[in-house]
């Protein structure tokens, strides 16, 4: 099955779209330099979609074939099930701490499909997280001691700490920024276009189409 992360920003570049086929989601997400930061590669992302479409979250549409006589493409469109999915992994994605960072990195990406109060509320309940995953880790070390006290394992918790409290900062920062009124949330009118446009050049492409999802 697809990682979460490449259900998350499959779902959220169609749904940016309206409607999209597949080279556009893998041109989108390059764009976004997903492919550096996530398992976003051209294989996951047309793997995802076909897997999400018999799942019911995509619909696909047969189109007509391209002009070159390949097979017909395929655009997708989320379903109500699927919309459904996107926001349930985007508010996992915002409030989970035990995560690797391509998670996150998409959370923030879609964050401001949701209204703002509401992100205020999911990365306070990722403080949360944060807090109670770090007690956890002291419950065994006490950084004030040093990681030497445990051996060269303690430099292990000791990482845990430092990545906890730098993630908590990090956080806490974004929350004020969001308080104070930055960026475009969900209906305080014209969101951040994040999508290439029809016939706009890619920079950070990193190769030919997909088979069958040309134009």
């Amino acid at each position: 099955m697809a990682t979460s992360a490449i259900r998350l920003l499959v779902l959220g570049a169609v749904r940016q779209h309206g409607r999209a086929h597949g080279y556009q989601v893998r041109n989108d997400l390059e764009y976004w330099g997903a492919h550096e930061w996530s398992n976003a590669k051209p294989g996951s992302i047309y793997h995802a979609l076909k897997q999400m479409a018999k799942q019911g979250l995509l619909h696909a549409h047969e189109i007509a074939p391209s002009t070159a006589g390949g097979p017909p493409r395929t655009e997708y469109e989320v379903t109500q099930k699927g919309t459904r999915e996107y926001f349930a992994l985007l508010r996992e994605a915002l409030t989970t701490y035990d995560q690797k960072m391509d998670v996150l990195s998409a959370g923030i990406g879609f964050i401001v499909d949701l209204r703002r109060e509401e992100a205020v509320e999911l990365l306070e309940q990722r403080l949360r997280s944060l807090a109670e995953w770090r007690s956890s880790v002291t419950d065994y070390y006490t950084p004030e001691e040093g990681p030497e006290s445990l051996g060269h394992i303690g430099e292990i918790m000791n990482m845990w700490v430092h990545s906890a409290d730098a993630d908590a900062r990090w956080t806490r920062g974004l929350v004020e920024r969001i308080q104070g009124g930055s960026y475009t949330f969900a209906g305080e009118g014209e969101p951040f276009v994040g999508v290439l446009g029809e016939g706009q050049e890619n920079p950070y492409a990193t190769g030919v189409p997909h088979p069958g999802d040309e134009a």
